[in-house]
Protein backbone atom coordinates (compact mmCIF):
# COMPACT_ATOMS: atom_id res chain seq x y z
CA UNK A 1 0.00 0.00 0.00
CA UNK A 2 1.27 3.45 -0.90
CA UNK A 3 0.86 6.51 1.32
CA UNK A 4 1.73 10.17 0.93
CA UNK A 5 2.07 12.01 4.23
CA UNK A 6 2.36 15.79 4.33
CA UNK A 7 3.70 18.00 7.10
CA UNK A 8 4.68 21.60 7.68
CA UNK A 9 1.45 23.55 7.33
CA UNK A 10 0.31 26.13 9.83
CA UNK A 11 -0.50 29.76 10.51
CA UNK A 12 1.90 32.49 9.42
CA UNK A 13 1.75 36.24 8.96
CA UNK A 14 1.86 37.80 5.54
CA UNK A 15 5.45 38.05 4.33
CA UNK A 16 6.48 34.99 6.28
CA UNK A 17 7.67 31.57 5.16
CA UNK A 18 6.67 27.93 5.52
CA UNK A 19 8.16 24.70 4.26
CA UNK A 20 5.93 21.78 3.36
CA UNK A 21 7.16 18.20 3.14
CA UNK A 22 5.53 15.14 1.64
CA UNK A 23 6.97 11.65 2.01
CA UNK A 24 5.82 8.71 -0.08
CA UNK A 25 6.04 5.31 1.56
CA UNK A 26 4.97 1.75 0.96
CA UNK A 27 5.53 -0.69 -1.87
CA UNK A 28 6.90 1.67 -4.51
CA UNK A 29 8.89 0.67 -7.57
CA UNK A 30 9.53 4.16 -8.88
CA UNK A 31 8.20 7.72 -8.76
CA UNK A 32 7.82 9.99 -11.77
CA UNK A 33 6.34 13.43 -11.25
CA UNK A 34 5.60 14.88 -7.82
CA UNK A 35 3.75 18.07 -7.13
CA UNK A 36 1.74 20.33 -4.90
CA UNK A 37 -1.80 21.50 -5.45
CA UNK A 38 -3.98 23.72 -3.30
CA UNK A 39 -7.66 24.31 -2.75
CA UNK A 40 -9.09 27.42 -1.14
CA UNK A 41 -12.67 27.52 0.20
CA UNK A 42 -15.15 27.79 -2.66
CA UNK A 43 -12.47 27.37 -5.31
CA UNK A 44 -11.25 24.54 -7.48
CA UNK A 45 -8.07 22.68 -6.70
CA UNK A 46 -5.17 24.20 -8.64
CA UNK A 47 -1.62 23.20 -9.43
CA UNK A 48 0.96 25.13 -7.44
CA UNK A 49 4.19 23.46 -8.52
CA UNK A 50 5.43 20.22 -10.01
CA UNK A 51 8.79 18.51 -10.42
CA UNK A 52 9.85 15.62 -12.62
CA UNK A 53 12.12 12.78 -11.58
CA UNK A 54 14.92 14.56 -13.40
CA UNK A 55 14.35 17.81 -11.54
CA UNK A 56 12.52 19.93 -14.11
CA UNK A 57 10.04 22.24 -12.44
CA UNK A 58 6.81 24.01 -13.29
CA UNK A 59 5.04 26.72 -11.27
CA UNK A 60 1.74 28.52 -11.26
CA UNK A 61 2.19 32.15 -12.28
CA UNK A 62 0.85 33.30 -8.91
CA UNK A 63 3.74 31.68 -6.99
CA UNK A 64 6.68 32.14 -9.36
CA UNK A 65 9.58 33.80 -7.61
CA UNK A 66 8.15 33.07 -4.16
CA UNK A 67 7.79 29.26 -3.97
CA UNK A 68 10.42 26.62 -4.70
CA UNK A 69 9.71 22.93 -5.20
CA UNK A 70 12.42 20.33 -4.69
CA UNK A 71 12.69 16.61 -4.08
CA UNK A 72 14.94 14.04 -2.49
CA UNK A 73 14.64 10.93 -4.62
CA UNK A 74 16.49 8.79 -2.07
CA UNK A 75 13.83 9.66 0.51
CA UNK A 76 10.84 9.69 -1.88
CA UNK A 77 10.11 13.15 -0.54
CA UNK A 78 9.00 16.38 -2.15
CA UNK A 79 9.27 19.81 -0.55
CA UNK A 80 7.66 23.18 -1.10
CA UNK A 81 9.48 26.20 0.27
CA UNK A 82 7.02 29.07 0.43
CA UNK A 83 8.37 32.60 0.94
CA UNK A 84 6.75 36.03 0.95
CA UNK A 85 3.42 34.41 1.74
CA UNK A 86 0.24 36.34 0.99
CA UNK A 87 -3.28 35.98 2.44
CA UNK A 88 -4.40 34.66 -0.96
CA UNK A 89 -2.06 31.69 -0.49
CA UNK A 90 -4.39 30.45 2.26
CA UNK A 91 -5.63 26.99 1.27
CA UNK A 92 -5.35 23.29 1.95
CA UNK A 93 -2.21 22.08 0.22
CA UNK A 94 -2.12 18.58 -1.22
CA UNK A 95 0.87 16.71 -2.54
CA UNK A 96 0.56 14.17 -5.29
CA UNK A 97 2.83 11.65 -6.94
CA UNK A 98 2.59 9.69 -10.16
CA UNK A 99 4.32 6.43 -9.44
CA UNK A 100 4.63 2.72 -10.15
CA UNK A 101 3.60 0.61 -7.15
CA UNK A 102 5.49 -2.68 -6.94
CA UNK A 103 4.08 -5.09 -9.47
CA UNK A 104 2.12 -2.44 -11.36
CA UNK A 105 2.44 -1.99 -15.10
CA UNK A 106 1.11 1.55 -15.30
CA UNK A 107 1.59 4.83 -13.52
CA UNK A 108 -0.92 5.56 -10.78
CA UNK A 109 -1.69 8.91 -9.19
CA UNK A 110 -1.69 9.23 -5.41
CA UNK A 111 -2.69 12.12 -3.15
CA UNK A 112 -1.82 13.13 0.38
CA UNK A 113 -4.42 13.99 2.97
CA UNK A 114 -3.77 17.73 2.77
CA UNK A 115 -2.27 20.26 5.14
CA UNK A 116 -3.77 23.64 6.01
CA UNK A 117 -1.80 26.79 5.29
CA UNK A 118 -3.28 30.01 6.67
CA UNK A 119 -1.70 33.40 6.00
CA UNK A 120 -2.96 36.27 8.11
CA UNK A 121 -2.84 39.88 6.93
Amino acid sequence: QVQLVESGGGLVQAGGSLRLSCAASGSIFGINDMGWHRQAPGKQRELVAAITAGGSTNYADSVKGRFTISRDNAKNTVYLQMNILKPEDTAVYYCNARLYPLGATQLLNYWGQGTQVTVSS
